[in-house]
Parts: C-alpha cells; structure tokens; sequence
C-alpha cells in the first residue's frame, strides 16, 4: 500500500471516527441507561439547529448567490429520486407512501452537516447549511404532505429552523452585523445541535428493530444510489465548480433521515417497516460514506 493510499485512508478515517464514535457512546449509553431523547430531540429541533442556522446564515461571509445552484441540485436530488425510484414501489411490493419518503429525504441534518465539516473544513458549513435547509424545507412541505394531503402549506411558517434561516437571509442580505454579544450567545447554542444529534442518533437505533430487514437491505442499497446518480446527472446541466459538486455528491450518498420515522409513526405510516430502512440505510453509510469519501478526496 502506498504512502498515498494510506493518507486518504486516514483522512477518511478522522473524518468518520469522530462521528461513529458519537453515534456509539450514544447507543452503549442507552443500552445501560434508560434514555428518553424526545425533549432533547425537541429543543434540538426548536431552538440549538435554529441557532446553528441562525449563526450561519447572518454571519457576513455568508452569500446565498454563492449557492443558489447548490440548492437547486440538493432540490433536483430529493424531488428526482423519488421520481427516479417510484416505479419500482410495486415491483418490491412495498407502499409508496413507506418507501419513498426515506429514498428522498436524507439525513442531512445530523450526519450531513458534521460530516461535511470534517471532511472539507469550516468553510464547508455555510453549503452544508443550505443543504440541509433545502432538504429540510422539503420534508415539512412535500414530505409532509405525501402523507397527508390536507396539511397547510403555512404551517412551515411556524417551524423555527425555517424562521431562523429568514431572519438570518434578512439580516446577511441588510448588510446588518449582530452585536458580539448576541453572536457569541447565538454560536454557543448552534454548537450544541451537531453533537446532540449524532448522541440521538445512537439512542435511536437501539429502540429500532430489524423485523423488516428485506425491506431495509433494499433501501439501504437505492436510497445513496438513486441519490448520487441524480448528483452526477444534475451536475450535467448546473456545471458546478469542483467543490461543490463534491458537496452535492456526499449530500447525494447520504442514508435516510431519522424524521422519516417519526413522521411514519406519527401518521401510522407503517412506522416499524420506515424504521428498518432508516436504520439498515444508517448502518449501511458506514461503508457507502467512506468509499464515496475515497472518490472526492
């Protein structure tokens, strides 16, 4: 093996091992102690990844132009495997309604982001952000309406990450620049989103069970695979510059969202079959995302 091989290999690994090894203190915890992480999930949700959010997008280096082709890729990614993939809900004889929401909407949030960070470097946040933002968007809208047509589209108004992400628009796009108090204290709770979500992460798997594995093992298997082919088509047509396609590409390889199931559950849904896609597609990134790593680094 030479030199060159080993150093990726170790880039590859110090990106991975800090978030395993999250994820793993996470599930042996729960696995001593009984852990209840839906108030931890909640204020997670409403008020540390606003914050991190928040702190992104008013920061003065951030530019949405920059990213404008980004989202629209992250937004063809999500939209376009469900297209890609809903022809063949009857040939697998699984529900479309159970099937497809796991295959477009990744886990952008408490994977993506870290991973990205890790992988490219701070400035890698501010992409990573929008990415999820988008994928995000998405869920509460398109998502949430693939399961309940009634649903409101006004609703998405009260959901703090998206009024965090308009006020940070408004307040980079005034050219406004936030006290250093303010920001200091806005920094200090976004930092505590990205760890707390992987911690969840490995408490959610332990409460998940594999009694549908089949289904599971072909999620697992088309979920990155739809997404990256929709990466490498859309880059076709955006042209993006190298380091963004790299992002799109890792955002396209990602596994399906924990939310997945708690939306499923929540709608009854056929929650335990979502739970064993999102839990073997999960298992699964710990091969898909090194080996999609090896080819952007």
């Amino acid at each position: 093996m030479d030199d060159a091989t080993l150093l990726l290999l170790e880039r590859i690994f110090q990106v991975v091992f800090p978030l395993l090894a999250i994820v793993v203190v996470g599930y042996l915890y729960a696995r001593r102690i009984h852990t209840d992480m839906s108030v931890a999930n909640r204020v997670n949700m409403d008020v540390f990844t606003p914050a991190l959010i928040l702190s992104v997008m008013a920061d003065k280096s951030f530019d949405l132009a920059l990213y404008q082709h980004l989202a629209i890729g992250a937004l063809c990614i999500v939209i376009g495997s469900g297209l890609l993939l809903a022809p063949l809900c009857r040939v697998i004889g699984i529900h479309p309604k159970t099937f497809l929401p796991p295959m477009m909407f990744n886990n952008s949030g408490n994977l993506g982001i870290p991973l990205a960070v890790l992988a490219f470097g701070e400035h890698a946040l501010p992409a990573a952000v929008v990415l999820f933002l988008v994928e995000n968007t998405l869920h509460f809208t398109l998502g949430m309406y693939m399961l309940n047509p009634r649903i409101h589209p006004l609703s998405l108004l009260r959901i703090p990450m998206i009024l965090a992400a308009i006020a940070g628009l408004v307040i980079s796009g005034a050219g406004w620049v936030l006290p250093v108090y303010v920001k200091t204290f806005v920094d200090m709770l976004g930092q505590i989103a990205i760890p707390l979500m992987l911690f969840s992460l490995g408490v959610r798997m332990l409460s998940i069970d594999l009694s549908n594995w089949r289904s599971g093992v072909i999620g697992a298997v088309l979920c990155p695979l739809s997404g990256v082919l929709m990466a490498l088509a859309v880059q076709q047509v955006l042209q993006l510059e190298e380091t963004q396609f790299h992002y799109l590409l890792l955002f396209g390889a990602l596994p399906p969202a924990l939310l997945n199931y708690l939306v499923a559950e929540r709608y009854n849904q056929e929650p335990q079959q979502v739970a064993s896609i999102v839990l073997l597609g999960n298992i699964a990134s710990l091969v898909i995302i090194p080996l999609t790593l090896a080819f952007i680094l």
